[in-house]
């Protein structure tokens, strides 16, 4: 079909075919990680700082890992762990995407030649603006809506029009998302992607399938709108 047998009220093509990317994160369960990538979701999260309750640890992770179908990404997530413990992580795990929600300066996440997203604590404590211009070489911005030194996973949101024209590279928007808020977020901040991990579960690192299929749904809804 060209451009011109397309109805005048039809949106661009390109607008038509974008969509906003899904990771789900703090997985530690194959069936959870089975079903999410059922759903067409674009990214699994796993987390391996001990100090969480979503911890993985490698092994867990390396059987997630081996159970993903094609294109979709494995993203490790870490906060200001030793260099040797993410080093082994890293060889065993193989992940796609880095993910650092600590301290760790530009020089200490680029080490490990992986490609990285650098966690923006919006709840407080940070300059976003400063962080966004000390990590030139990150592939995007997790944009969580803990405060600094907090961990993720939180439940809290944030001021998401804050966060607008702050960063050139690729967002993604985590914080107390749920089925019932992403697509007001969406709207709101459009960006490249949401992250969810406490609004998809029954309990800490246990997913229910009911909350991520509606995460999905309501996702592709506000797409489509």
């Amino acid at each position: 079909m060209n451009a011109s047998s397309r109805s005048p009220s039809s949106p661009p093509l390109v607008a038509r075919l974008s969509r906003t990317r899904i990771k789900f994160c703090g997985m530690t369960r194959v069936e959870d990680v089975q079903a999410a990538t059922a759903l067409g979701v674009d990214a699994i999260g796993v987390v391996l700082t001990e100090r969480s309750k979503r911890f993985a640890g490698i092994e867990r992770a390396v059987e997630i890992r081996m159970t993903l179908p094609p294109f979709v990404d494995l993203v490790a997530l870490f906060m200001d762990d030793q260099p040797g413990f993410i080093a082994e992580a890293v060889a065993a795990v193989q992940p796609d995407l880095l993910q650092f929600h600590g301290l760790e300066t530009a020089e200490e996440c680029v080490r490990y030649r992986v490609p990285y997203l650098k966690a923006v604590a919006m709840g407080g404590g940070v300059d976003p603006a400063e962080v966004a211009r000390t990590h030139p070489a990150a592939a995007g911005f997790l944009l969580d809506g803990h405060a600094a030194g907090e961990q993720g996973g939180s439940g809290r949101t944030f001021d998401w029009s804050a966060a607008v024209n702050t960063f050139a590279k690729p967002v993604v928007l985590a914080g107390g998302l749920t089925a019932h808020n992403v697509g007001a977020a969406i709207r709101a901040l459009r960006p490249h992607a949401v992250d969810v991990s406490g609004g998809i579960e029954s309990t800490p690192g246990v997913k229910d399938a009911t909350k991520l299929r509606a995460f999905v749904e309501a996702v592709r809804a506000a797409d489509a709108a």
